[in-house]
């Protein structure tokens, strides 16, 4: 029985982004069955967030625009009951927990939804006890939420979108800011809840390995158009697909596998012959490094966070800085862009001391893109992003505005409203502004966050283009599929040290967390990415 319905449904932003000639959805006629499990997918813009908001009247009721056609959910017309009767239907969780906070404290956080609808004391109480240990948080329920790892962040939020009861859990992007584990257990959350308790869940992510295990329907979101049906016919018309997706696309296998499981089942025979992997050369440098840390150690707050950390990145390099959520990673870029005043240790970049510099100052040479990019954008158009950045440079006219917004996949926007923009364009703006200065030394707090994997390719030819100039780049990732593509070296940091500092291969290949997809399907290969089974397979 279909509980969403949607009926020749296009919908319009009231902006210039968006207009009657590129409408956010066009003509969308498609169901979902209560009870299913669905995945949205798309490229970054494509309309995916869009679809979501549609199903508990966000659009149009909050967003405005022009929309036609029909959608029903759970019986009822969002368009016309509005948000506040939906939310007792539709609970929904964005992509950025923080944003959708309102209180401080956990258990008030849980509670606020249920205090808004007039619910009874008691039964508020029992309600969020309920929320509670259905999401195994109870020992939150006093925490801070500022004080909270993003996983118990991600949880919070779902908790609070449950609390009402809804029939229907709506994500966008759940897992972006998690590492594998932390991800992991939200999906074994979400996976419990749509088994044992029925509700239907619809998620949009880009991360789509972490979910595939799951999900029992897709939907491809193309420039607003849509396709939907079984997760491996619908991946099958994609490339926004994961390496073991994409690899037996390549082998032209039907079913399609999509997860390590199933393409190790599959595979395993026709490459058991083939030899080891070559195994990679090491790195040997012939110059100073562009930045030398020693000795570091810093505080966040009261907390200890950085214990001894010692470590370099030189020209032409590009380092992945990598661990779990709270090892510390934020705060060493944080640290090395003068945020943070370390307790210990010494920081140089050039050469030269950065220690008690201010961050202006040390972001002459620097460019240091946060984890948040709305931090950064406050400018009119994305065009006036990038001439500020010049502007305060004193580097006026110095760069093809226009060329390297196209590089960025920013074209047709250049004379947008930043803040209209999808969060993957508006990270996308935001490494544009830090970047467009050409700086020696970039620092990148989780740059794929949003981007689809087309977006990733062509992130990965800008920092390949910085590379070749001679620049170093240090950049935070849980994206253990983008750092085995485009990382020359791999930083491991656990509980504030380094505890691995090598090769990717070394330092990827076989861990428990951070194994690559390619990796786990070949043990022992030496292979890392689809081009390594490649060439290994020309040379059998």
């Amino acid at each position: 029985m279909s509980q969403i319905t949607f009926t020749s449904l296009s919908y319009a932003y009231p902006n210039a982004v968006t207009t009657e000639a590129h409408p956010a959805l066009r003509d969308v006629t498609f169901e979902i069955a209560q009870g299913a499990f669905v995945l949205v997918i798309g490229e970054s813009g494509s309309g995916k967030s869009t679809l979501l908001r549609c199903l508990n009247g966000l659009v149009p009721h909050f967003s405005g625009g022009r929309i036609a056609g029909a959608i029903t959910v759970d019986g009822l017309n969002p368009v016309k009951v509005g948000p506040s009767q939906m939310a007792l239907h539709v609970g929904m969780v964005f992509q950025d927990p923080e944003s959708q906070f309102v209180l401080d404290r956990v258990e008030d956080e849980i509670a606020f939804a249920l205090e808004n609808s007039a619910i009874s004391r008691p039964e508020m109480h029992r309600r969020v006890d309920d929320a509670l240990k259905r999401m195994g948080i109870e020992h939150l329920r006093h925490r801070q939420i500022n004080t909270l790892s993003g996983g118990e962040q991600q949880r919070v939020a779902i908790s609070a979108a449950l609390v009402l009861k809804p029939s229907i859990l709506v994500l966008d992007e759940p897992t972006s800011q998690l590492d594998p584990i932390a991800a992991n257990e939200v999906m074994d959350i979400l996976a419990r809840l749509n088994r044992e308790d029925g509700l239907t869940i619809v998620l949009a992510e880009h991360r789509i390995e972490r979910v595939l295990g799951w999900i029992t329907q897709a939907v491809l979101v193309t420039a607003g158009h849509v396709v939907t049906g079984l997760p491996a016919e619908v991946l099958a018309q994609t490339t926004l697909v994961p390496p073991v997706v994409a690899l037996g696309q390549k082998l032209g296998l039907t079913p399609l596998p999509l997860t390590v499981a199933q393409a190790h089942e599959c595979m395993t025979a026709q490459f058991v012959a083939l030899p080891q992997g070559r195994g990679a050369s090491p790195v040997i440098h012939g110059q100073e490094p562009i930045l030398a840390i020693a000795g570091l150690s810093a505080h966040y707050g009261e907390k200890a966070v950085l214990h001894d950390v010692n470590m370099s990145v030189y020209p032409g390099e590009i380092v992945a800085l990598m661990g779990s959520n709270g090892a510390g990673k934020s705060t060493l870029l944080k640290s090395i862009a003068g945020l943070i005043k370390p307790t210990s240790g010494t920081i140089s970049v050039r050469g030269e001391s950065v220690m008690g510099q201010d961050t202006a100052d040390i972001c002459r040479a620097v460019a240091y893109l946060p984890q948040n990019p709305n931090a950064l954008l406050f400018a009119d158009t994305v065009t006036e992003e990038l001439e500020i950045t010049l502007a305060n440079h004193k580097m006026q006219g110095a760069k093809d505005i226009a060329h390297f917004l196209n590089q960025l996949g920013l074209g047709r926007h250049a004379s947008a409203y930043p803040r209209d923009l999808s969060v993957g364009e508006r990270e996308r703006v935001a490494i544009g502004a830090v970047t467009v200065t050409e700086p020696g030394l970039v620092l990148l707090d989780e740059p794929t966050r949003g981007l689809d994997y087309g977006s990733k390719r062509a992130l990965t030819d800008i920092l390949h283009g910085w590379k070749q100039r001679g620049a170093g780049v240090l950049l935070i990732t849980h994206d253990v599929e983008y750092v085995a593509e485009c990382a020359d070296r791999v930083i491991m940091l656990t509980d504030g040290q380094v505890s691995a500092d090598g090769l990717p291969h070394d330092v990827l290949a076989g861990s428990p967390i951070f194994e690559p997809q390619i990796s786990q399907v070949f043990p022992g290969m030496g292979w890392l990415t689809i081009a390594d089974v490649a060439v290994e397979s020309a040379h059998e």
